[in-house]
């Protein structure tokens, strides 16, 4: 069954607020089996509305939209449907009933217009919110076929209401469906072209399971989508698939699914019972920060120092003053320094060091906005990568962020 989601709301097109509605029923609903294939999104005006909810019409099987069933004169998602359909709204006392309840457990007083939420379709599905006072509405169109499904905007409310009743109407309504099932394989430092070009001969025959590519925050993320009758039977195909082009990508596949990079170094160093600190400079700590976000990492990262000064670089992890005066503070020896430094500082198996220039000032004719050099030491010796990021100040500390934990996990990878 192909399905469309339409998102009502002219703060959406305004970028005033998130659409996680959106990929909240996407992803529900291609767990279910349903084929999401078009997504919209309308503002607050009938006529446009009214077209979109006729595109959809012709080209989906069920349109699910959210939002619009306020008590305000801009929530008319549920009257341009009815219109569309050629459905008289009536008061649905029950509606009515419970909008008021709701008012009166809360000790608020009710105004009129929110009697405009209990308005519903002629010949509709009623849906109860139990989270809100705007319910939701089931329309049959019998003669072509098609189901129409009026969900609430706020998101609480939306996925209440999707899981409680729409979910059980339309395995009831359609049958069971099989299903979609996805795998992420998340790789880092490999191009998305390069990256295209190992895999391209999957890419090319594909069928099912697809393959896609998704550039994501300075990973390359390769998601493998698979459907089938069973769970079982999708995760076969997955496999399958995986097993082909995992050996054309290993070194450069960190995690799966939701697997942070941050994730896979704290396993890893979980794994050999080691811990780790860290000196960071143009970072200002956001490769520590990363690390702590993942529960537990006390139990392998024992402290950091945020040595932006050169001062601190000298003082509290050893630099040499020699080294910054002739290497300079942003270094490959500075750098190296740092790292031997912090690990003995603190007593860790692994030490890290970064250093760089995050803009937009202070480069050189020698050392530009965004060269960093980011240094490793521990039992398997000493390494140090030279780096040159662009974009602005807040995107090279995020590169050289994955790029630090990035070097971590390969170092662990070789003891």
């Amino acid at each position: 069954m192909i399905v469309e989601l339409v998102s009502t709301g002219t703060e959406l097109l305004l970028g005033q607020i998130v659409n996680t509605n959106a990929p909240f029923l996407a992803g529900r609903l291609n767990e279910l089996g349903f084929s999401v294939l078009f997504q919209t999104t309308v503002g607050d005006n009938r006529d446009r509305m009214r077209k979109v909810l006729e595109i959809a019409m012709a080209r989906a099987d069920i349109i699910i939209t959210s939002g619009g069933l306020g008590p305000t004169q801009g929530d008319i998602t549920k009257e341009v449907t009815a219109s569309l359909l050629n459905k008289a709204m009536f008061l649905h006392e029950e509606s009515v009933a419970h909008i008021q309840r709701f008012f009166d457990e809360r000790r608020l007083c009710m105004s009129d217009n929110n009697l405009r939420q209990a308005m519903m379709p002629e010949g509709a599905q009623v849906i109860e919110n139990t989270c809100g006072t705007a319910p939701g509405v089931i329309i049959e169109e019998t003669t072509a076929g098609k189901v129409i499904i009026n969900l609430p905007g706020p998101p609480h409310e939306l996925t209440a209401m999707f899981e409680k009743s729409i979910v059980p109407y339309l395995v009831e309504r359609f049958g069971i469906q099989g299903v979609i099932m996805s795998r992420v394989l998340r790789t880092y430092g490999l191009g998305e072209s390069l990256l295209e070009e190992k895999i391209k001969k999957y890419i090319l025959t594909q069928a099912n399971p697809t393959l896609a590519l998704l550039a994501r925050n300075g990973e390359i993320h390769v998601r493998i989508t698979a459907r089938a009758a069973s769970e079982k039977e999708a995760l076969q195909l997955i496999n399958e698939l995986e097993g082909k082009i995992r050996p054309l990508l290993e070194e450069y596949i960190f995690g799966i699914d939701d697997e942070t990079m941050e994730q896979a170094v704290g396993n890893l160093l979980l794994k050999q019972n080691m811990t780790i600190a860290l000196a960071e400079s143009c970072t200002g700590g956001l490769v520590t920060s990363r690390i702590t976000d993942i529960p537990g990492s006390s139990g392998y990262l024992a402290g950091s120092f945020v040595c932006y000064s050169n001062n601190i670089k000298i003082s509290q992890v050893g630099v040499p003053e020699e080294i910054i005066a002739a290497k300079g503070a942003v270094s490959r020896e500075t750098a190296e320094y740092m790292a031997e430094g912090v690990r003995k500082e603190i007593h860790t198996d692994i030490g890290v060091g970064i250093t760089g220039i995050a803009g937009p000032g202070g480069a050189t004719a020698n050392k530009p906005v965004g060269l960093v050099y980011i240094a490793v030491d521990g039992s398997a010796g000493k390494v140090c990568y030279e780096h040159y990021f662009n974009g602005t100040r807040t995107n090279i500390k995020h590169r050289t962020a994955l790029a630090a934990l990035n070097h971590v996990r390969h170092y662990l990878l070789t003891i």
